[in-house]
């Protein structure tokens, strides 16, 4: 059904040609859409938070998240007992202007984000619902009819763009969804889908999982002297020689520019994630040839291990990127 635009008003109609228009100028990078469009949503529908879902088997998975959802990026909840899997099963929109009120949401996530309105529409894809597009507010009551007619047209136009980007193909679009477009690594929400997991079987194992945080150093001097293409070949042969030195059951992502990270699962002993970040940054750190220059690579990594360094994510990513930021300051004494 096509939505009726009379509600919006004229500064909302044309935020949503500015959206079209940028997320034209992201081609077929599917992973930054969707943070765009979540951005996007919690802005033009006054959200505290905004969450776009995939459908994961018998879970939603959080492949896109901002504000207050931020820290529940790659979080996988049951479809059976939640409102964004309700939504998906269903197809239709779903407003929901008091949390408490309504026996099928994730009552333990809506308590730990102290949410009191929700608005989910679906994603589809082809014939597929693929997943939701959801805003979230602290306040009950929080969303209008414009805001159910803003948030259809921006799920119509997420939906278009993962449909051109992947040519009709549908198993295409998951991997785009989750893979880091330059280099093929997974992105930061489908590390952070693979440490809850690991994190969950550790637990259940009483066993260690080692992160790693990892920056390639000097990227942006490899961009002033040589030039972006250069850059863009010197990312490419660091998350290369990353992938070498990983085992088939790690996983290795790239957040963004000269971010990445690492799951160490398993490990047998704590001391082992910080034999396994020297030993790397010993392997990265050698120079790169691109057309006539020589580019140099290198790495600092910091490392963490549950649940010696932290027994939930968000202390674990915390420990390890502070160890990462310690291990440059000391480099450049070094240098």
């Amino acid at each position: 059904m096509t939505p009726d635009t009379s509600q919006l008003s004229r500064d909302q109609l044309l935020a949503m040609f500015r959206l079209q228009t940028d997320i034209a100028k992201l081609g077929l990078n599917i992973s930054h859409i969707l943070d765009m469009v979540t951005e996007r949503s919690m802005a033009m529908t006054g959200a505290d938070g905004s969450v776009i879902e995939l459908n994961d088997d018998q879970h939603m998975v959080y492949r896109a998240a901002t504000g207050i959802a931020s820290s529940q990026l790659g979080l996988r909840v049951p479809v059976q007992g939640s409102l964004s899997g309700l939504c998906s099963e269903t197809g239709n929109t779903l407003r929901c202007d008091d949390v408490s009120t309504v026996p099928r949401v994730d009552r333990a996530a809506c308590e730990h984000l102290k949410l009191g309105a929700l608005l989910v529409v679906p994603l589809r894809h082809g014939e597929h619902t693929i997943g939701v597009l959801k805003v979230l507010s602290k306040k009950q009551n929080a969303f209008s009819e414009a805001d159910v007619v803003m948030l259809t047209m921006l799920s119509d136009v997420v939906a278009s763009a993962m449909f051109y980007a992947t040519e009709y193909n549908f198993e295409d679009l998951f991997y785009r969804a989750t893979h880091d477009q330059m280099t093929g690594l997974a992105n930061r929400a489908l590390f952070l889908d693979h440490m809850h997991s690991a994190l969950a079987q550790a637990r259940r194992h009483r066993s260690l999982v080692g992160i790693l945080m990892i920056d390639m150093n000097d990227l942006k001097q490899i961009n002033d002297n040589f030039g972006h293409l250069s850059g863009d070949a010197a990312i490419s042969e660091f998350a290369r020689r990353l992938k070498q030195k990983s085992r088939a059951s790690d996983t290795v992502a790239r957040f963004g520019g000269d971010e990445f990270g690492m799951i160490l699962a398993p490990i047998s002993l704590r001391e082992d994630i910080d034999l396994k970040a020297r030993r790397l940054e010993a392997q990265l750190e050698q120079t790169f040839q691109h057309n006539e220059d020589v580019l140099p690579l290198s790495a600092s990594i910091g490392g963490a291990v549950y649940p010696h360094d932290g027994r939930d994510l968000e202390t674990l990513l915390e420990k390890a990127d502070q160890q990462m930021y310690a291990r440059k300051r000391a480099l450049k004494r070094e240098r």
